[in-house]
C-alpha cells in the first residue's frame, strides 16, 4: 500500500470514528497501533506504561477523530502527536505523585497534626479555657456578644462594625467595652 493509499484508509477510518463507528476504530487499531506503541515507549520507557498510554491514546482518538483536518498534516503524524501528548501527560502524573510520595512523613504530618509543644496538660488547659469563654460569652447580651464576635471573627474596626450592624458608632463602642470588661470579670472567675 502507498503513502498516499496508506493516508486515505486512514483519514476514511478517522471519518468513521468521528461518526462513532467501532468497527473503524479496530481497524485503526490494527494498522497503526504497532507505530503508535513504539512512539509511547520512546516516551515513557516502560512496556507496561506504554500499553497504558497506547489505550488512553485510542480513547482520546474515538473522542475526538472529528477535530481532525487533512490539510493540517497527515493522519499518522496526526494520531502521533496524540500518543506523544498522552504519554507526555502520563510522566507529568508520574512525576507528581512521586513527589507527593517522596514528601518525608515528617512534613507530611507537620502539616496535620499539632505542634509538638501542646502537652496534654497544655491540651487540657486549652479547653478549659474555650469552656469558660463560651460560658463568659453566654452571659452576655445577644446584640452585644455579636458584636465581640463579629469583631474578633471577622476582624471588623468599630466603624465597619457600625455600618454592618446599622448601629451608631458610639453604641458600638460602649456595647464593645462593655462586653469586654464583663468578659475580663467573668474569666477571672475561672482562672
Amino acid at each position: 500500500m502507498t503513502t498516499t493509499t496508506h493516508d486515505e484508509q486512514l483519514m476514511i477510518w478517522l471519518e468513521g470514528i468521528a461518526q462513532q463507528d467501532a468497527n473503524a476504530l479496530r481497524q485503526l487499531y490494527d494498522a497503526t497501533s504497532r507505530k503508535l506503541f513504539a512512539i509511547a515507549m520512546r516516551v515513557v520507557g516502560n512496556v507496561e506504561h506504554a500499553e497504558d498510554v497506547l489505550q488512553e491514546s485510542f480513547l482520546t482518538i474515538w473522542r475526538v477523530a472529528g477535530d481532525y483536518r487533512a490539510p493540517l498534516s497527515p493522519p499518522m503524524v496526526w494520531l502521533g502527536v496524540i500518543v506523544r501528548s498522552r504519554g507526555l501527560d502520563f510522566l507529568r502524573r508520574r512525576a507528581s505523585e512521586r513527589a507527593l510520595a517522596g514528601q518525608p512523613i515528617d512534613d507530611m504530618l507537620a502539616e496535620t497534626l499539632p505542634d509538638d509543644g501542646d502537652t496534654p496538660m497544655q491540651l487540657q488547659e486549652a479547653s478549659e479555657q474555650a469552656w469558660a469563654l463560651h460560658e463568659c460569652l453566654r452571659q452576655i447580651e445577644p446584640k452585644q456578644r455579636q458584636v465581640v464576635t463579629m469583631a474578633y471573627y471577622r476582624d471588623l474596626s468599630h466603624s465597619e462594625l457600625a455600618e454592618q450592624l446599622k448601629l451608631p458608632l458610639g453604641t458600638v463602642k460602649s456595647w464593645m467595652r462593655r462586653s469586654l470588661e464583663q468578659l475580663r470579670i467573668c474569666m477571672n472567675r475561672f482562672a
